[in-house]
């Protein structure tokens, strides 16, 4: 096993011709696609690996100033495919990697055959004629919180970005990849996430684009799958699932699953 490839805790199961990329999202790790890898491996390579950061990864390999901008995720992917030789890829993001995927797939487009999004968002602050959901001050007090009492805040943000009740499988599951992270490195990677703006890069994206999204989403409203549709400079497609939370892989997969793997195996029509 490469360096990379340890750092981030690569696994590659199944055996098929066409590989799959599964990227987690913030305050995750792999095993939030516990549901919809067995549908996979009979049919695909699936690649599954950790972001740096993650509670699963080794904190002093998180370098500061690298995961400032997610271009610095981007990289890591990039690295990743490389050490394993993958010569093209579907990549399957969830909520920060459906950007940081689109931003490798500019600088290698043909590296992904195309880019499957779950939950991503281009800008998470409002601005002039665009809503993505939050004031910078709702994003100061966040920040606040994480810093003064990080167990607390991941008790009390775990059940509203998961949506559900406290005790449910899902929430407690986020709950701990989330309490698993290091607080100084979760507040530096929330920072990066919620104050990043991709907007302007959209036009370059050229590779097929599957926009999936839930109703209801606490981090993403459903107007950005539209933003995201109408400012991405390739063929797009989206689709708005009647599920509840910004982890609808893990909390509902039984409305999830069946569409992730209908975007996964089907392409946009020409």
């Amino acid at each position: 096993m490469g360096i990379v490839e340890e750092a981030h805790n690569v696994r590659v199961l199944g055996s098929g011709q066409q590989v799959i990329v599964l990227a987690h999202g913030f305050g995750t790790d792999q095993s939030v696609w516990k549901h919809l890898v067995p549908h996979l491996v009979d049919e695909y390579r699936v690649v599954m690996y950790d972001n740096m950061g993650a509670g699963t990864t080794n904190p002093e390999y998180f370098d500061f100033e690298r995961y400032a901008t997610l271009e610095g995720y981007a990289y890591d992917l990039l690295a990743i495919l490389e050490e394993l030789r993958v010569g093209s890829c579907i990549f399957v993001g969830h909520s920060v990697s459906g950007m940081v995927g689109s931003i490798a797939a500019i600088t290698r487009p043909d590296l992904f055959t195309k880019l499957v999004m779950i939950g991503a968002s281009p800008r998470y602050l409002n601005d002039v004629d665009y809503y993505g959901g939050f004031e910078q001050e709702d994003l100061e007090q966040l920040f606040d919180a994480i810093r003064s009492n990080y167990k607390a805040w991941c008790s009390g943000f775990a059940p509203l970005a998961v949506g559900g009740d406290l005790d449910s499988v899902p929430v407690q599951e986020f709950s701990r990849t989330l309490f698993n992270m290091r607080p100084d490195i979760a507040l530096s990677v929330a920072q990066t996430i919620f104050q990043s703006d991709t907007r302007q890069i959209l036009h370059l994206i050229k590779v097929p684009c599957h926009i999936l999204q839930s109703v209801k989403d606490l981090a993403v409203p459903v107007v950005v799958t539209e933003y995201l549709h109408q400012n991405l400079g390739g063929g797009s497609i989206v689709e708005v699932m009647s599920s509840d939370g910004h982890l609808p892989q893990l909390s509902s997969p039984d409305i999830v699953i069946p569409v992730l793997l209908r975007h996964i195996r089907y392409d946009i029509a020409a």
